[in-house]
């Protein structure tokens, strides 16, 4: 058997179980992903519905399906999937993240199945729905780690991806004003890590995934992070699995 490669940083995943006790807090280390999360999941919401045919008016659009969130933190995102309907699962890097998770979802009434560790040593495939938002920047292998997520995918599955874009742009707002202000926690984002539109489309193209929509998020001051067609700042991207 071929041994895995790790795509876990181990200093990457200490940075943010730090954090995690912090995580559901709105105000706390974790406040950016909060203000993030209705215009991630407005556009999660788009593509599932655009996929599937679904109801647009519909609360469960996911009913029936299984979704699988990575470096799913302390379950900001997994818990909206599983209140879509999804049968979802949760992998972090981050034990403590886990941990938080897992008593998160519990009080709030949801069963989340959680694992931390590796991806590669989940064996929970196929599923219908993969998402990954802001994680491909802290892997230490981004071609392997893309692969991975597309093996975990169902024919016919979604792959949903949100990663900033390596520009002058996101240098100066995540991490000489965010991070310098304290806004992120210091650290948080290493520049030269960060993959254009069109290196993470190669790799996801790579993997066997066709990609079918690419969109920036954006900052308005009177709405806050919004859906734009600039993917200058940050971007989530869609594929399909052949």
């Amino acid at each position: 058997m071929t041994a895995q490669t790790p795509t876990i940083d181990p200093a990457e995943a200490a940075h943010f179980g730090a954090l995690a006790r912090d995580w559901w807090d709105p105000k706390g280390s974790s406040a950016m992903l909060h203000r993030l999360n209705p215009a991630r999941l407005g556009y999660i919401r788009e593509q599932i519905d655009g996929h599937w045919g679904g109801d647009e008016a519909s609360f469960t659009p996911l009913a029936g399906k299984r979704a699988l969130d990575v470096g799913c933190g302390a379950g900001l995102l997994a818990e909206p999937l599983a209140r879509l309907g999804a049968t979802v699962t949760g992998v972090d890097a981050a034990a403590e993240n886990i941990a938080v998770a897992r008593d998160h979802a519990a009080n709030s009434g949801l069963a989340i199945d959680y694992h931390a560790g590796e991806l590669a040593a989940l064996d929970a495939a196929p599923f219908d729905l993969v998402t990954s938002l802001e994680v491909v920047e802290h892997v230490t292998d981004p071609a392997t780690f893309i692969a991975e997520l597309a093996g975990q995918l169902a024919p016919g599955g979604l792959l949903i991806l949100s990663t900033p874009n390596r520009t002058a742009k996101s240098r100066t707002a995540l991490i000489m004003l965010a991070e310098g202000t304290g806004r992120i926690p210091r650290g948080t984002h290493d520049w030269h890590k960060f993959l254009t539109p069109d290196e993470l489309t190669e790799l996801v193209e790579a993997a066997g995934l066709k990609v079918t929509d690419r969109r920036g998020l954006g900052f308005s001051t009177a709405k806050g992070f919004v859906l734009s067609d600039n993917l200058s700042l940050d971007y989530l991207l869609t594929a399909v699995a052949r």
